[in-house]
C-alpha cells in the first residue's frame, strides 16, 4: 500500500515538474507598446497624422500641427537635450450641436488603422484640455470587421492629463481563423462637442500614444506554421483569386 502511494506521488511530481516544458508561452506577460511619441525619431512610424470634422466646420478648420512640448510629468523620463514634440489641432464650428472631430494616422494620402500586437490590456495617452465640455472617445476595428467605441471622458480640464482606458473583453482582437484579420487596429481619437458648448476656438494636444498588451497570448507552439506557403498563393495569384 504504501509503495503504491509511493509510485503515485513520483507519477504526480513528474507531471508538475514536466508540464511548463510542453505548455504555451504565458499569456500573462504584459508588455508596454508605444505607438507614436510624436517626436517624429521612431523608424516604426510609418505614418502621419491628419484630422477631419463633422459638416458645420468652420472654412479652413481644423487644423493639424506638431510642436515642440510634453507634459512636464514625463521629463523626468526623458532625455531633456532631447526634442520632444506633439500633435496639436485646432477647430472652429460655425454654429454648437453635434459637432466631432477626428484625429487618424494616414500613409500614402490615405486613412491607415494602426494594428495593435497581442491581447491588448489598455490604451495609454496625454491629453491637453482647454476646460471645454468636449467628449473623447477612441475608434479601434475589432477582428470581425466592426468599429467600437471606447469612451474615454471628457475634456472639461485645463492642461496636461494622462488618460488611460480598458479595451473591453468583449471586444474580439484575434480571429479564430486562418483568414481572419490577424489582430484589432485603432482607427482615430474622436472629440464630440456637447451640444450647448461654445465651439467658435478650440485647441486639443495628443502626446506619448501607447498600450499595454499581453503580448504572448496569442503566440502557440507552432504559430510559424499559421503563414506556411503551400505554394498556392502565386498560382492563385495568377489566376486572379
Amino acid at each position: 500500500m504504501k509503495k503504491g502511494l509511493i509510485l503515485f506521488a513520483s507519477f504526480a511530481l513528474l507531471l508538475t515538474v514536466g508540464i511548463p516544458a510542453f505548455s504555451q508561452a504565458p499569456s500573462r506577460s504584459v508588455e508596454t507598446v508605444m505607438i507614436d511619441d510624436f517626436d517624429g525619431n521612431n523608424d516604426a512610424v510609418t505614418w502621419t497624422w491628419n484630422v477631419q470634422a463633422s459638416r458645420f466646420v468652420t472654412e479652413n478648420y481644423p487644423i493639424i500641427n506638431s510642436f515642440e512640448a510634453m507634459p512636464n510629468s514625463l521629463k523626468a523620463v526623458t532625455n531633456p537635450e532631447d526634442t520632444h514634440k506633439v500633435i496639436g489641432v485646432k477647430t472652429k464650428f460655425d454654429r454648437k450641436g453635434d459637432n466631432w472631430i477626428e484625429i487618424y494616422p494616414e500613409k500614402d494620402g490615405k486613412p491607415y488603422e494602426i494594428p495593435f500586437r497581442g491581447n491588448v490590456k489598455t490604451l495609454d495617452f496625454w491629453v491637453w484640455g482647454a476646460h471645454y465640455l468636449y467628449f473623447l472617445d477612441v475608434l479601434v476595428r475589432d477582428a470581425d470587421g466592426r468599429i467600437h467605441i471606447i469612451h474615454a471622458g471628457n475634456l472639461a480640464f485645463d492642461g496636461w492629463r494622462n488618460i488611460i482606458v480598458d479595451i473591453p473583453t468583449h471586444i474580439r482582437q484575434h480571429s479564430r481563423l486562418r483568414s481572419g484579420p490577424e489582430q484589432m487596429t485603432f482607427v482615430a481619437f474622436r472629440i464630440t462637442t456637447d451640444p450647448a458648448e461654445y465651439v467658435d476656438d478650440y485647441v486639443v494636444y495628443f502626446d506619448h500614444f501607447k498600450y499595454s498588451t499581453g503580448a504572448l497570448a496569442y503566440i502557440f507552439d507552432g504559430y510559424e506554421l499559421q503563414k506556411a506557403d503551400f505554394g498556392d498563393d502565386e498560382k492563385a495569384a495568377k489566376d486572379g483569386k
